[in-house]
Order: structure tokens, then C-alpha cells, then sequence
């Protein structure tokens, strides 16, 4: 067995763990939402505009976005994307730029991803935004609000999100 696969196990137990943790004493928030980050695959935000058409829909600006990329040779520091090597054996990002996006208070974190992946889940479960929504099929325990839809479909995305936010009473109509 490799290390990386030896550093996922690893990973994934404490996953586990924490995951029945957070879902146990789980706190939906009130409050409406003026911050939002986003959390994706680089694949994805390399063929979608993803923060502009977000921050179009849902009417917020400043939307903050970071992608996961498989990590290559060459390890050059960037503000749009983390990688495997961004987190320890223990399961938490050591990354500061990264662990500051993790840190910061959103009002809304969207888990733009469809497929599962260890290292976006975990990303989403450390995350210390309010309210969290992404789609559905990936890992139900991580989000209070889940679409059914395809990446590729940005703006039924949004506009679903949009539509619960203000049932919800969320966003304003």
C-alpha cells in the first residue's frame, strides 16, 4: 500500500467520525445570506464561470470560490485551488490560505461537486459557513439543503438554490 492511499484511509476514519459528530448536533442559521463561498473540482471551474453567473442568480457580490485539483510536481501556491498535500494524516487542511477560506463565517457554503470525493467533503465538513447546500447523491449528512440537478446545468443550479433560499426566507425575493 502506497502512502497516498495509506493518508486517505486515514483521512476517511476521521471523516467518519466527525461527520456523525457534526450531523448529531447540527444548528441551521436564520439569518440571510451576504457572504457566500464556493467549494468545486478544478474541472469544473475551469469550463464554468461559476462565480459570476452565483453571484448574478443569487444577487451577492464577492462570491469567494476554491477548487480541488489533483496535485502535480510542481507545487505552486495559489488562491483558487488546494490539493491532497494541502492536509495532514490527521484530516485537517494545513494550508493558510485555504484554512482561512475553511475559517471564514459564510452565510452560505455551496459544495459545487457531484461525485463523491474525500477531499471536498472534508473541506465542506470543516467549513464554518452557517448554512451549506450542494447536490444531491454526493453525501447527505454534509448539507442542510440538497439539488438534483448536473453541474453542467449552472443556471437550474442557482435558480433552484435560489428558489429554496427564499422559501427559506434566506434571500429576499
Amino acid at each position: 500500500m502506497n502512502f497516498l492511499k495509506l493518508k486517505e484511509s486515514s483521512i476517511k476514519k476521521k471523516f467518519d467520525k466527525n461527520i456523525k459528530q457534526v450531523s448529531e448536533r447540527r444548528n441551521v442559521s436564520q439569518k440571510e445570506i451576504k457572504s457566500v463561498g464556493i467549494l468545486t473540482t478544478a474541472s469544473i471551474s475551469l469550463s464554468i464561470d461559476l462565480q459570476a453567473k452565483i453571484e448574478a442568480v443569487l444577487g451577492v457580490k464577492n462570491v469567494r470560490i476554491y477548487s480541488f485539483k489533483k496535485s502535480d510536481a510542481t507545487k505552486d501556491t495559489s488562491f483558487k485551488y488546494f490539493t491532497q498535500k494541502d492536509i495532514n494524516w490527521k484530516g485537517i487542511y494545513i494550508e493558510p490560505s485555504f484554512k482561512s477560506f475553511l475559517e471564514e463565517p459564510f452565510d452560505l457554503l455551496i459544495g459545487y461537486f457531484s461525485e463523491a470525493n474525500l477531499y471536498l467533503e472534508t473541506a465542506v465538513l470543516q467549513s464554518n459557513a452557517t448554512f451549506k447546500a450542494g447536490f444531491s447523491g454526493v453525501n447527505s449528512k454534509l448539507y442542510e439543503l440538497e439539488i438534483s440537478e448536473s453541474t453542467a446545468h449552472v443556471e437550474a443550479f442557482s435558480s433552484e438554490l435560489k428558489k429554496y433560499l427564499q422559501i427559506l426566507k434566506k434571500l429576499k425575493n
